[in-house]
């Protein structure tokens, strides 16, 4: 199972080295829609610790229409504050890239408005703003995972585990 996750124009580093980790474990690519907040050279990597970064598959665009032309007929699910319907009823799949927005404003009205159809939400209290970046996307990944069964991930630990009465499982 292979999702992707597309950042548009992200401005803290800090979140998108934590969403890169996230990538990494859950075996997802990792698209940044410039501007970004920050550099992604190998120098600005080594120094914010990101010793994970090489294993990452990353892949950065110009703008928006440059990560379409070179993206053709992905289907994409926009994440957003905005949207009527949850992650829960979306109905993710193989190959589906799931879009955030940036820090501070989300994904542009002028992108939502292209496909309202694959807007989502993630539930939360009413009258708040929104979580964390990195937060989102890793609940957002997550249930598209679930809805996978988590295909090519390890779901038991084999890691042996005793009891107090001394019987050894594996989990």
């Amino acid at each position: 199972m292979s999702f992707s996750v597309v950042l548009h124009e992200p401005e803290q580093p800090g979140n998108t080295g934590a969403i890169g980790r996230t990538c990494i474990c859950s075996g997802s690519s990792l698209h940044l829609i410039h501007p970004l907040g920050f550099l992604t050279d190998e120098k600005s990597v080594k120094r914010a610790g990101l010793d994970y970064w090489p294993r990452l598959d990353v892949r950065e665009y110009w703008n928006y229409a440059d990560f379409l032309e070179r993206n053709p007929r992905v289907r994409i699910w926009f994440v957003t504050t905005k949207a009527q319907r949850t992650i829960a009823e979306a109905d993710f799949r193989d190959g589906d890239f799931l879009l955030f927005g940036k820090e501070s404003a989300g994904i542009p009205e002028s992108i939502l408005a292209t496909a309202q159809e694959r807007c989502v939400r993630i539930p939360m209290r009413a009258g708040e703003r929104s979580l964390n970046l990195s937060n989102a996307v890793a609940i957002t990944l997550y249930e598209a995972l679930r809805q996978a069964d988590y295909t090519g991930l390890e779901k038991y630990s084999l890691s042996p585990v005793h009891t107090e009465a001394g019987d050894l499982f594996l989990r």
